[in-house]
């Protein structure tokens, strides 16, 4: 194989630089005299080459360039293309093997290498695990311009064992230039942070968020010879977000090695330039957020109490527009109608933002690349992943903020036909309801629509580009027009003071969002395991109270059409195959039987804790502790999979009895 001469040169300078960093020269010079003084002594003898390479070969010398010479990587999965071991049984004393990496020597690459981390003092006192133990894990993802990563797990400790790196190629944006390597001025004004998250899993699969960092990586262009170390302290979220909850020993190195680096002071000032530019950006929009706020307010004292949100805080308790946290997604052939995206949306977990103490709500807007770690998130988060991604599917959509019932506050999301047709997308169900207004004006005995979405007022609505305020008399749902070209119902903020926030383009927005990544579940695997455990779980349960049990496969396999028949009809809306379940379930059940079922959803994967909702059903557990004539019980599970490895798992308890009178 022969390599152009830019490739050629390009790997002599990479194998020159690594020949000096390992100081081969000065050990070739020292094996050179001490092969001369021991094994050369006679003058007669001549020292050829082939002695010298079998005297370093002798002392490994030749076997430890060979080894610095290749670019290593943990064999283990640092992206999501192969499952990871399961987090909460991982145990690994093994020495790590590693692998190499092809990179392509005409682009420009960041090596990222997490060489441990410390201080996690929450973890002080945990337990070295035993081999085999169920333990809780450590995980860290990282994104950085469209590439996303993530680690191993590894138990947590007080000093976690993080060993990875990872490769990041610095690409440009530009049409054009996506063949020519970035130099260190092209690098110097890419501003893109590398987001690290780290989450911890527990051993029942609890997953928790423990920092979200922004890394500054621009360091490295001022380093020498191009190789940097770094102690990255990470934060707590939320309430602890001013509380160290660990330091990450960082160490970054770009391939190849610059050709000309850039002074320190140099790299200093113009993070300090972009830094003094976001503070006057959002200074700026700050000034005129007030002063919009303050005409807003003239226009009807009431509008006080109206939601109106222009800021929310994200998990680093940090103030940014509403707007940011919203931007068209693609996901690419993971997802293929608005419809099953809003079905994705609603299987990811929802939970709360934690608080210490009581009080009123701990409100706290994720960012993306934290949300989908988590796998869950509050309503604001669901909306606005919804939202990013209808936007990404071509529609007209926004985000609305109000109340639901009992003026609980809540977000969910609307969209705007051509025909001026208004649907509103419940992000937390998959639910859409269409909006018909309600005009006070009419007479009484004029037939008015019944509301059926559980909307009671709204304050605002907001995209990446738009925000606008309900500025009509009244803020209920059922009495809104949503023309929002009439500024006399709507009040809009400037489109272009929303830009220089929060277009991906500005250093003072939110980083380009992640790429949504296929799930690594195994759908048919998984769902043996769950009913599996299921079974055993019953059996349990009807010995404790007295009873046999006995299962019947076949009536297990016949509920499979059912919970296929559920699904699609979450994610389409349409009801298909019910009635070849039912004639199967005719056919199955002999005359003069009974036949129940229960058919319950769940978006975790944790049979006791499924199991222990469905004995809280009075339905549910007449099945399960049901007695009878040649009784037989069946059980089914079925998961379908969504990207993030997000779940729909639907389980199916039925029996079938001999009716005594």
């Amino acid at each position: 194989m022969s390599l152009s001469p830019e490739k050629a040169t390009e790997l002599k300078q990479i194998i020159h630089e690594q020949l000096n960093r390992m100081d081969v020269h000065g050990k070739i010079r020292e094996v050179l005299a001490e092969t001369l003084q021991e094994e050369f002594r006679a003058e007669s003898q001549q020292l050829s080459e082939d002695d010298l390479m079998k005297a370093l070969r002798r002392r490994g010398i030749i076997d430890d360039v060979m080894k610095e010479l290749r670019f290593m990587e943990d064999k283990h999965p640092t992206d999501f293309t192969s499952t990871p071991k399961p987090a909460t049984h991982f145990i690994d004393k093994e020495p790590r093997t590693l692998k190499k990496t092809n990179i392509d020597p005409t682009r420009r690459y960041l090596h990222l290498q997490i060489l441990g981390g410390k201080a996690f003092l929450e973890h002080l006192q945990e337990p070295e695990p035993l081999p085999g133990q169920v333990c809780s894990t450590f995980t860290l993802s990282l994104h950085f311009r469209n590439q996303r990563f993530r680690t191993k797990p590894i138990p947590c400790a007080c000093d976690p064992d993080f060993q990875d790196g990872f490769l990041l190629e610095v690409h440009k944006d530009s049409l054009g230039d996506g063949s020519r390597m970035a130099d260190a001025t092209t690098m110097l004004s890419i501003c893109d942070p590398v987001h690290l998250v780290l989450i911890r899993t527990d051993t029942s699969g609890e997953i928790t968020l423990v920092a979200s960092h922004f890394l500054e990586w621009r360091s490295v262009l001022g380093a020498q010879k191009g190789v940097t170390s770094v102690a990255v302290e990470l934060l707590g979220v939320g309430t602890e977000c001013k509380v160290s909850a660990g330091v990450l020993n960082v160490k970054l190195e770009l391939y190849p090695l610059l050709n000309q680096t850039l002074s320190q002071e140099i790299v200093k000032t113009q993070l300090t330039l972009e830094r003094q530019k976001t503070a006057e950006k959002e200074r700026l929009f700050l000034v005129y957020a007030k002063q919009w706020w303050r005409e807003y307010l003239q226009i009807r004292p009431s509008h006080n109490s109206r939601l109106v949100k222009i800021f929310a805080q994200d998990e680093n308790w940090i103030n940014r527009p509403v707007c940011c946290f919203v931007r068209p997604l693609r996901a690419g052939r993971l997802l293929d109608t608005p419809r099953q995206a809003a079905r994705f949306v609603n299987v990811l977990g929802y939970e709360k933002a934690p608080v210490v103490g009581g009080g009123g709500k701990q409100e706290q807007w994720s960012t993306l690349l934290a949300f989908l770690c988590r796998n869950k998130g509050d309503c604001e988060d669901h909306a606005n992943l919804l939202c990013s991604l209808l936007l990404g599917f071509g529609l007209d959509t926004y985000v609305c903020v109000g109340t639901k019932g009992k003026s609980v506050a809540h977000t969910w999301v609307m969209t705007c036909g051509t025909d001026g047709a208004i649907t509103f997308w419940e992000s937390l169900t998959g639910h859409r309801y269409v909006h018909k207004p309600i005009n006070p004006d009419d007479p009484p005995l004029v037939e008015q629509p019944r509301p059926l979405y559980p909307y009671r007022s709204i304050g605002c609505i907001f995209n990446h580009r738009r925000f606008l305020a309900n500025c009509q008399p009244s803020d209920a749902v059922e009495l809104c027009v949503f023309d929002l070209n009439d500024e006399s119902r709507w009040k809009p903020m400037s489109e272009e003071a929303i830009k220089s926030v929060c277009s991906p383009g500005s250093t003072a927005s939110l980083p380009p969002f992640p790429p949504l990544c296929s799930s690594l579940v195994d759908a048919a695997a998984e769902s043996n395991e769950i009913e599996l455990q299921l079974r055993v779980l019953v059996s349990e349960h009807r010995k404790d109270l007295g009873l046999t049990t006995i299962w019947e496969d076949q009536l297990s396999y016949l509920l499979s059409p059912a919970l296929a028949s559920y699904e699609i009809e979450r994610t389409t809306g349409i009801s298909a195959g019910n009635e070849e379940f039912q004639d199967a379930i005719r056919r199955a059940v002999p005359d003069g039987h009974t036949f129940k079922g229960f058919p319950i959803h769940f978006v975790h994967r944790n049979a006791r804790r499924a199991f222990a909702t469905c004995l809280r059903s009075p339905f549910c557990d007449e099945i399960i502790s049901c007695r009878g004539d040649q009784m037989r019980l069946a059980v089914r599970v079925r998961v379908f999979t969504y990207p993030e490895s997000a779940c729909a798992v639907w389980i199916m308890f039925a029996c079938k009895y001999r009716s005594v009178l």
